[in-house]
C-alpha cells in the first residue's frame, strides 16, 4: 500500500511495472502515497540525464551516483577537495514533471576501498532547465543532514515536496574535505500539469478569542511582488489538506491554519478572489477539485459560484466565453470538503478562475485538475530533447559537402540538354506509375469498403483504434509493452483505416440515434458475434423507462412487470405537506426537483414498523422529489408510476419510499424517501485516505480496506434484490449509493440531477444524456439493457470505491474516446482499454472486476455469484 521507507539501509522494492518509467501520481497527490523510485537504481534514469558540474576521474563521474551500485569507483565525486564556498552539483533531467518527495543519499563504499560521503547537502530545481530555485523546508532551511559513513542510504523526506524536471543535489561542507555522493529519488509523474499558479497573497485572520492564524503560502516558489504571488506553486500542490477546524493544530503545523490560503471579501474589492494557472501544454479539462473550508461559525464558506475562462495559446487571447458553477452552500456541516467544478472538457494551456465570496472569508489548500494531454488525432508530438547542462562540453561542428547545382554535369552520351530530357522523363513516368498504383488502391479500397459493410461491423461505420502511448494508472495496455522512457506522447492516437468519410472524430457520436439507444438488425450478426445468453435483455421497445422528476431513469423495467405493478393503487401513506421544512436543493432536471427537507413528526407519523435512521431526537431528514406544476401529462403519469413501484421495493440496501403527497388538488406532487446523513458514497471516499498510523495519529478521515468491501457487498446485495425482480438500475455508480453514519448503504438515483456530477454524463447533442463511463459496450452501441449490464457498472463501482473516488473512470481519455474503445471491445480483437488494478485493491477482487467487464454477456458473473464472491473477502459483512 504505502511504501514505506526506513532512515537506515532499506531494501529496493518494485512497485511499478517495467513497462512504465513513473508511476503516475493519483488526482489528490500526497506525499504519504507518492513514494515511488524513480529510477536512479535499476537504469530508467540514463546515464545522459546524469550530468555534473565537475568529475574527479572519468571513473567518479556523474553515471556513477546510482544507489547501491559499484560500477566505476563507487559513485559521483566532484574535483578536488570540496571548499565551504563550492558549488559543485549532480544533476538530474527526469524528461517530465515529478512530485518529488523523497531523497535517499549514499557515500562512496568501493567495495570498502571508499571512504568518502557528504555529511550535507541542498537542492536546487527547476521546471524548465532555466529558471533555478533553491529549496527550503517549511522552517526555511536549505540544509537536508546527508550520510555519517560511506554504506548506510540516508533518506530524507522533503516538507514540502518539490514539483520538477531537473535536480540539482550539492554537497554541503563545513571544512575542506573530498566528497563522493550515491543518490535516488522517490515520488511519481505528476500528470496535473499545472506549472504555475498566481493569486493574491494570502492574509491573516485575526478574531477575539482565537489565535492569530496567517493564512499566506508560505511554501510558494514564485514571485511576490504588490501583494500579488505569480510565477510559483506552494501550498495549493503540495497534496497536504487542511483540518475541518481551524484552531486545530496538527504535530507538523507550523501554526493553526497553516495549511490554508485565505482572503478576507472586504479586502478584495471585487467581492471573488482570481487566480490564474499555467500548464505544460495544450490540455483537455474534465474538472478542477477545490479542497475548501466551510467553518461557517467563523465566517469561512466555501466560495458561492465560480468563473472560469481559458486560454489556447500561451500567445493567444482569453476565449470569450466562461466556465460557470454554482456551488450548493452547506450551513449544517462545517467539515472542509473538496468541491468539484466541471470544465466541460474545454481545451486550453491556461485558466484564470475567479471564485465568488459566500461569507466573510474564503480559504483553500489544495487545487487539482483532471484533464488529458491534447494532441491532433492524427499526430504525434515531438519528442523534445533537453539540452545538456555538463560544463565546459563542447558542440562538434559538423560540415556537410554540398555540390554545385549551377552546373550541370555533363553527360557521358550527349549534351547536358540531353541529360536534363531524360530526368524529366524519368520524373513523368514515375508520376504516372504513382497515379496508377494510386488509382489501383482507391478502387481496392472501395471493394473491400462494400465487403465490410456486409459484416457485422457495419455497427459502428467507422474503424478506428485506440492506443495508448503514455503510462497511466487508469488504463490496461492490451498491447506490447512500451520502451522503458517517459514519452511525451499524447494519451491516445487514433488510427483510421477506412473511408475517408469517417475521419470526422463525430461521426461516431452524430451516428448514434435519438434517444441515445439503438436496436440494431440482429439477423446480420453471426452466433459468434451476437452473443448467445440465457440473461434476459431489453430494448427500448421492452422496458418501461420511468422518466422521473430529475430526468433520469432509476430502473428499466420490464413492461410485463410494470402492468402487474401498476394495476395496484397506491398503498403508501399520504404524508402533510406542511410539515415538509425546505433545507437544500440536491439537484434538479427536466421534470422537477429533488430537495433535502426536514419531516416533522415522521416517527410518529408512520409508526413504530417504520425503518428509520437513528435520529438522536434530531428531525428526520428526507429526500423528497417534487414535480414541477408545468409537467407534462406524461410525467405526471411515470411520477405516479414510479411511485407505485418504489412502494413495492423493500430491501435494506434499496432507497425506501416512505410516504407521497399526492392526494391533495395543489401541485406540487412529492414522493418522500429515505436520505442518509453522509451523503452520497462518491463524496464520502473523496474527502478520505486510506486508514494508516498516519491517518489516526493526526486524526484524518480516513477508511479501511474492510470498510471498503463491507461497501461492496452492500452494493451487491441490493443489486441482487433488483435483479431477481428483473429491475435494471442502468445509472449504477458511487454518485447513487448514500451513506449513513454506520456505513450502511442505500442504492438511490439522485445523482444525474446534481450539478457536482454533470461531467459524469455525456449528453449526445441534446438528445440524452448517458453515464457512458459506466456502461457496457452492448449498451452504447446496441440499446441492450440486461443485469449483465448492470453487473459492468457494477464492477466499476468497485473501481471508484477502491481508488477513493480520487478520479473519474478512463480520466485520461475524453468522452468520445471512450465511445470508441467501446467499438474494440465489439471487435474483441484484444485492442480494448481496461481500467487498471487501484493501488489499494487485492488482485483477487482485481479479477472479479475484469470478469464483471467480460466482452460477452454470459462470462460476467451474476449479482448472486458477485455477493458470494465478495462474502468471501468481507465475510463479517
Amino acid at each position: 500500500l504505502l511504501l514505506l521507507l526506513p532512515t537506515q539501509k532499506y531494501a529496493f522494492i518494485e512497485t511499478a511495472p517495467k513497462t512504465f518509467t513513473f508511476s503516475p501520481c493519483p488526482p489528490s497527490t500526497s506525499s504519504a502515497h507518492c513514494r515511488y523510485p524513480l529510477g536512479m537504481e535499476d537504469g530508467r534514469i540514463k546515464n545522459d540525464d546524469i550530468t555534473a558540474s565537475s568529475q574527479w576521474y572519468e571513473t567518479t563521474g556523474p553515471q556513477y551516483a546510482r544507489l547501491n551500485h559499484e560500477e566505476g569507483d563507487g559513485a559521483w565525486c566532484p574535483a578536488g577537495q570540496l571548499q565551504p564556498s563550492d558549488v559543485q552539483y549532480l544533476q538530474l533531467d527526469l524528461r517530465q514533471l515529478i512530485f518529488l518527495t523523497v531523497v535517499a543519499t549514499q557515500g562512496r563504499y568501493a567495495r570498502n576501498s571508499g571512504n568518502e560521503f557528504a555529511r550535507k547537502y541542498r537542492l536546487e530545481y527547476s521546471r524548465d532547465g532555466h529558471h533555478w530555485i533553491s529549496w527550503r523546508n517549511r522552517f526555511g532551511s536549505e540544509i537536508l543532514m546527508a550520510n555519517i559513513n560511506t554504506y548506510d542510504s540516508v533518506v530524507r523526506d522533503l516538507h514540502p515536496p518539490i514539483i520538477t524536471q531537473f535536480l540539482r543535489l550539492i554537497p554541503v561542507t563545513d571544512a575542506v574535505h573530498t566528497v563522493c555522493m550515491r543518490v535516488e529519488l522517490f515520488g511519481c509523474a505528476w500528470q496535473d500539469g499545472l506549472t504555475a499558479y498566481s493569486s493574491p497573497e494570502g492574509q491573516t485572520m485575526m478574531a477575539p478569542g482565537y489565535p492569530i492564524t496567517s493564512l499566506n503560502d508560505s511554501t510558494y516558489d514564485g514571485a511576490l511582488e504588490r501583494r500579488k504571488l505569480s510565477g510559483g506553486l506552494g501550498q495549493l500542490t503540495d497534496g497536504v489538506i487542511g483540518q475541518d477546524d481551524l484552531v486545530q493544530r496538527r504535530q507538523d503545523q507550523l501554526w493553526p491554519g497553516y495549511d490554508y490560503v485565505g482572503w478576507r471579501n472586504d479586502s478584495l474589492g471585487p467581492g471573488y478572489v482570481e487566480m490564474e494557472f499555467q500548464f505544460d501544454r495544450q490540455r483537455n479539462f474534465t474538472s478542477m477539485k477545490v479542497h475548501s473550508n466551510n467553518m461557517f461559525s467563523r465566517g469561512v464558506k466555501i466560495f458561492a459560484s465560480v468563473s472560469c475562462v481559458f486560454k489556447l495559446h500561451l500567445i493567444s487571447e482569453w476565449e470569450a466565453e466562461p466556465v460557470e458553477f454554482h456551488t450548493v452552500l452547506d450551513d449544517r456541516n462545517p467539515s472542509a470538503r473538496y468541491v468539484t467544478v466541471p470544465l466541460k472538457h474545454r481545451s486550453a494551456t491556461a485558466l484564470r478562475c475567479r471564485f465568488y465570496f459566500a461569507d466573510t472569508w474564503m480559504m483553500f489548500s489544495e487545487i487539482s485538475f483532471q484533464s488529458a494531454t491534447n494532441v491532433l488525432p492524427t499526430q504525434r508530438p515531438p519528442v523534445l530533447t533537453p539540452p545538456s547542462y555538463e560544463l565546459n562540453s563542447k558542440v562538434p561542428q559538423t560540415t556537410q559537402k554540398t555540390e554545385d547545382r549551377t552546373t550541370p554535369k555533363p553527360s557521358k552520351t550527349g549534351s547536358p540538354e540531353e541529360g536534363s530530357t531524360s530526368i524529366l522523363i524519368g520524373c513523368l513516368v514515375t508520376i504516372i506509375l504513382l497515379l496508377v498504383v494510386i488509382i489501383f488502391l482507391i478502387l481496392w479500397c472501395r471493394y473491400v469498403c462494400k465487403v465490410l459493410e456486409k459484416a457485422p461491423r457495419r455497427i459502428l461505420e467507422e474503424e478506428v483504434t485506440v492506443r495508448l502511448s503514455s503510462s497511466s494508472d487508469t488504463i490496461i495496455l492490451q498491447t506490447p509493452p512500451v520502451p522503458p522512457r517517459v514519452s511525451l506522447d499524447p494519451p491516445y492516437e487514433r488510427i483510421f483505416l477506412l473511408d475517408p468519410q469517417y475521419q470526422d472524430p463525430a461521426a461516431l457520436r452524430n451516428k448514434l440515434p435519438d434517444g441515445g439507444y439503438a436496436e440494431p438488425d440482429v439477423t446480420l450478426c453471426t452466433p459468434h458475434q451476437c452473443f448467445q445468453s440465457s440473461v434476459p435483455h431489453y430494448a427500448e421497445t421492452d422496458i418501461i423507462s420511468l422518466q422521473g422528476v430529475t430526468g433520469s431513469n432509476m430502473y428499466a423495467v420490464p413492461a410485463l412487470t410494470v402492468d402487474s405493478l401498476t394495476r395496484k393503487e397506491i398503498s403508501v401513506a399520504e404524508f402533510p405537506r406542511e410539515r415538509l421544512l425546505f433545507r437544500e436543493k440536491l439537484g434538479e432536471g427536466q421534470f422537477g426537483e429533488v430537495h433535502l427537507c426536514e419531516a416533522e413528526g415522521l416517527a410518529e407519523f408512520l409508526g413504530e414498523g417504520a425503518l428509520l435512521p437513528e435520529q438522536d431526537g434530531r428531525p428526520v431528514l428526507v429526500a423528497v422529489k417534487q414535480l414541477r406544476a408545468d409537467a407534462t401529462s406524461n410525467a405526471r403519469n411515470d411520477f405516479l408510476k414510479e411511485i407505485k413501484i418504489m412502494s413495492r421495493l423493500n430491501n435494506p440496501n434499496i432507497i425506501q419510499l416512505l410516504c407521497v403527497c399526492v392526494c391533495v388538488s395543489s401541485d406540487p406532487l412529492c414522493m418522500v424517501t429515505e436520505y442518509m446523513e453522509n451523503g452520497d458514497l462518491n463524496m464520502f471516499l473523496s474527502q478520505r485516505e486510506i486508514e494508516s498510523t498516519l491517518t489516526h495519529a493526526n486524526n484524518i478521515p480516513s477508511v479501511s480496506i474492510a470498510d471498503m468491501l463491507h461497501m461492496s457487498v452492500q452494493i451487491s446485495s441490493g443489486m441482487k434484490y433488483l435483479a431477481s425482480l428483473n429491475f435494471v438500475h442502468r445509472d449504477l455508480a458511487t454518485r447513487n449509493c448514500l451513506l449513513d453514519r454506520h456505513l450502511t448503504i442505500k442504492i438511490s438515483d439522485f445523482g444525474m440531477s446534481r450539478n457536482l456530477y454533470s461531467s459524469d454524463y455525456y449528453r449526445i447533442q441534446g438528445r440524452a444524456v448517458l453515464p457512458i463511463r459506466w456502461m457496457a459496450w452492448e449498451s452504447i452501441l446496441l440499446g441492450k439493457f440486461t443485469t449483465a449490464s448492470d453487473v459492468w457498472a457494477f464492477g466499476v463501482t468497485l473501481w471508484e470505491i477502491f481508488t477513493l473516488s480520487k478520479e473519474q473512470p478512463y480520466s485520461l481519455l475524453s468522452d468520445e474516446q471512450v465511445i470508441e474503445n467501446t467499438g474494440e471491445f465489439f471487435r474483441n480483437q484484444g485492442r480494448q482499454i481496461f481500467l487498471s488494478a487501484p493501488p489499494l485493491c487485492p488482485s483477487s477482487l482485481f479479477e472479479l472486476m475484469m470478469r464483471c467487464w467480460s466482452r460477452d454477456i454470459a462470462d460476467r458473473p451474476t449479482f448472486h455469484r458477485l455477493y458470494q464472491a465478495l462474502l468471501t473477502f468481507a465475510p463479517h459483512s
